[in-house]
């Protein structure tokens, strides 16, 4: 399979929807793989008609992780080798979180290690009833180190310390509750047309408005009070230069519909 097939790409409406397409070994995160998604999810980000994307995987799962071949010839590997993959695959991750276009993931069958990880460096998690998340490194002797700095963002670090240790498997319910999911999809429902229903929601929110509240979200961690409140002043005074606040503070004003001027801005 060439790299360009490992993730397939589907235009619906204003929305992308992005598939990892590995079936045969569940969607498994390889080298290729991991640039691939990349590839994509940047030029859904710096596409001016794309409003939201959505990620998934085909076939019954959404991704089962690392690829373990190609994990195990790494580790015959230099270390400089096996660093150099470690920071592609973080990049992804960022990719990410810091997508100016809401990124939604599409949760079917197994989403585990690096598929958990994916999902919570996601905006908005959907699953599917029968989904199963779960940060399983541990039992195969590897470390959830890339993506254990999502998850605690998803479910504060007490959480976190429980699942990373035990590295026990949870159902879809019992992943909501925790904070990984945000919406189970009702029986019989497909958690892409959820997931393509919640960015349907964000039609009347400035493009310009939602890329920079991700950059607000995204920038505000780890800082102190002083440090936080200094990039947010600076984020304000950005927003207020861009067409779409001018644009949409006139319509208000004017008592009409605001038309979005700097979609992806």
């Amino acid at each position: 399979m060439s790299p360009a097939a490992l993730v397939t790409v589907e235009a619906r409406g204003a929305c992308r929807i992005l598939t990892l397409n590995r079936p045969e070994v569940k969607n498994a995160l390889s080298p290729e793989l991991v640039v691939a998604l990349q590839r994509e999810l940047e030029s859904a980000g710096g596409d001016a008609d794309v409003r939201g994307i959505v990620l998934t995987g085909a076939g019954p799962d959404f991704c089962a992780g690392a690829d373990l071949k190609a994990l195990q010839a790494l580790s015959a590997k230099s270390r400089e080798e096996n660093r150099a993959d470690s920071r592609q695959l973080a990049k992804l991750f960022v990719a990410i979180h810091t997508c100016p276009k809401p990124v939604v993931a599409a949760v079917r069958g197994f989403a585990l290690a690096g598929g958990s990880g994916l999902a919570c460096a996601c905006d908005r998690v959907v699953a599917a009833g029968g989904a199963t998340f779960g940060f399983t490194e541990a039992r195969i002797g590897f470390v959830a180190a890339i993506v254990s700095r999502f998850l605690v963002d998803c479910v504060g670090m007490r959480v976190a310390r429980e699942l990373l240790l035990t590295a026990r498997r949870v159902e879809a319910s019992e992943a909501a509750g925790l904070g990984i999911v945000d919406e189970v999809a009702p029986d019989g429902a497909d958690a892409v047309e959820r997931a393509l229903a919640w960015l349907a929601t964000l039609a009347p929110c400035a493009p310009a408005s939602i890329a920079l509240t991700k950059k607000l979200l995204a920038g505000l961690a780890g800082r102190d009070l002083a440090s936080a409140m200094d990039f947010a002043a600076e984020l304000n005074a950005e927003t207020r230069a861009t067409a779409d606040c001018k644009e949409g503070v006139a319509a208000f004003l004017e008592k009409r519909k605001p038309k979005w001027l700097a979609p992806g801005s």
